[in-house]
């Protein structure tokens, strides 16, 4: 079993399930911040971390992440038990390129990332975007403009589908954390991104 971490009321018309990335857990304050914004705005937010992570948790050892079968299972097990009706999935990072392997297989509402992992750092030779390239399921990613793994002037260069949003956050890292001399901060890059998801939720709902 998978422990769920919720926010928001259970009769809310959209549920959200967030995965971590692959360096940090579920209750960070980046990830805390969505849940909450979520929940606020009357979605219910349901995150959970993988088995390397949980284990983790209990060991304060840390560990690689798991293999990418483990992810994608521990995937459709939170999927099986939330329910794939009125369902959006996602992440941040690793989550939620994972949640993009299987969101057409899942048959859920909607994808949303944060901070999507186009390419390993310093590989932009080869970017991760076959699946991205058939992906049927509507999908909105929140992407800093500076994204060691997917900068604005490399991504738009791709040819992504048409069902697939990039909303892009001024001069913002893989964190979407700008730098002091662009002008903006942390927050306002965060209230942006979450306010693009609830754009994009409402037009789901």
């Amino acid at each position: 079993m998978v422990h769920l971490l919720t926010d928001g009321p259970k009769s809310a018309k959209l549920t959200i399930a967030l995965a971590h990335g692959a360096g940090a857990p579920m209750d960070t304050p980046f990830m805390t911040f969505f849940a909450e914004g979520l929940a606020k705005a009357g979605y219910r937010c349901m995150r959970f971390e993988f088995p390397y992570m949980a284990a983790r948790r209990k060991s304060g050892t840390r560990k690689p992440p798991d293999r990418q079968p483990v992810l994608l299972e521990t995937w459709r097990s939170v999927i099986a038990d939330i329910g794939a009706d009125r369902l959006v999935i996602g992440g941040k990072s690793m989550g939620g390129r994972m949640a993009s392997l299987i969101a057409d297989e899942a048959n859920v509402c909607g994808l949303i990332c944060l901070g999507y992992p186009f390419y390993g750092a310093g590989r932009k030779d080869k970017p991760r975007i076959e699946h991205l390239l058939t992906l049927k399921t509507r999908t909105l990613i929140c992407q800093g403009e500076r994204d060691p793994m997917g900068d604005r002037p490399s991504i738009s260069a791709l040819k992504l589908p048409r069902s697939l949003k990039v909303h892009w956050l001024p001069d913002g890292d893989h964190d979407l954390k700008p730098r002091r001399a662009s002008g903006r901060t942390h927050d306002e890059n965060l209230t942006d991104a979450l306010d693009a998801a609830l754009a994009f939720l409402a037009a789901l709902a």
